[in-house]
């Protein structure tokens, strides 16, 4: 493993080192991201770089118990394992994740070729709405703080300003969403919140 690391030229080291260092802070590495500039989907580097070393990569993790996976339909590659240990989220970034899964598979679901999806903060809250998830309005700083959060872990790319955000405001919803949650997981979570606030109501009451 050290010999395949050390038989690459010092860019294609900088560049192995750069995607496993993505992988250990964010989990995933996107092959496509949405630059805000030309407003079309970019190829990422990493992806590329990450996909070309596939095997020294995975063999590294593998030291510590960890599996690297790529789901070229998807276009992603994460990491997977009892080490992986994420960010712990507040309840509103859990609500958010869950309600983003769901409109991703209405959106895939409809669609016959794209892997991403576009709602809006609008949206996102009518839903939360809708499934009782939400008792009061979040302020705008925990909204902001929670779009953040989820941009910074690939989840969604932001196409306003986030100190702009409004109703109106739209978010990418990236395929990462559907390694964080599968379909049968939202619906379990969904029945186990809306259990919760039953009980909750029933308490204040």
């Amino acid at each position: 493993m050290i010999d395949y690391y050390e038989g690459q030229s010092p860019e294609e080291q900088r560049g192995i080192t750069a995607v496993i260092q993505q992988l250990c802070r964010q989990t995933f590495v996107l092959e496509r991201r949405y630059d805000k500039k030309t407003k079309r989907y970019q190829a990422s580097r990493d992806y590329y770089q990450c996909s070309k070393h596939l095997e020294f990569i995975r063999a590294y993790f593998a030291v510590m118990e960890i599996e690297v996976i790529e789901n070229s339909q998807m276009g992603v590659i994460y990491i997977r394992g009892e080490q992986v240990v994420g960010e712990k989220l507040s309840k509103l970034a859990t609500f958010y994740i869950l309600v983003l899964k769901l409109i991703y598979d209405e959106q895939m679901s409809a669609a016959s070729t794209s892997v991403n999806a576009v709602t809006s903060l609008g949206e996102i809250h009518e839903k939360l709405g809708t499934y009782r998830l939400l008792k009061k309005q979040p302020s705008v700083t925990e909204i902001r703080r929670t779009l953040a959060l989820l941009k910074r872990y690939q989840l969604i790319e932001p196409l306003d300003v986030l100190e702009e955000m409004d109703g109106q405001s739209r978010l990418v919803i990236y395929p990462t969403v559907n390694v964080v949650l599968m379909g049968d997981d939202v619906r379990a979570l969904m029945d186990t919140y809306g259990e919760e606030d039953e009980e909750d109501g029933e308490a204040e009451v």
